[in-house]
């Protein structure tokens, strides 16, 4: 899909230079995965201690 952004060109170029991504494309793809996956794992941590599993750790160490 074709977008025309408009980005700051400062944030751009060090994106670029401390992830070795040459591409804008590549960065901007890159960037979004990180942030989706940042996005879940803080909606897993909402299911912290609200989740009996029924795991008997001992079983688990023993294998």
């Amino acid at each position: 899909m074709r977008t025309t952004l408009d980005l700051p060109e400062d944030l751009i170029q060090e994106a670029m230079k401390i992830t070795h991504i040459s591409t804008k494309t590549d960065l901007i793809k890159i960037a979004l995965q990180n942030l989706i996956q940042k996005e879940k794992s803080k909606e897993l941590k909402d299911y912290f201690g609200k989740i009996d599993l029924d795991i008997d750790l001992d079983v688990l160490r023993k294998r």
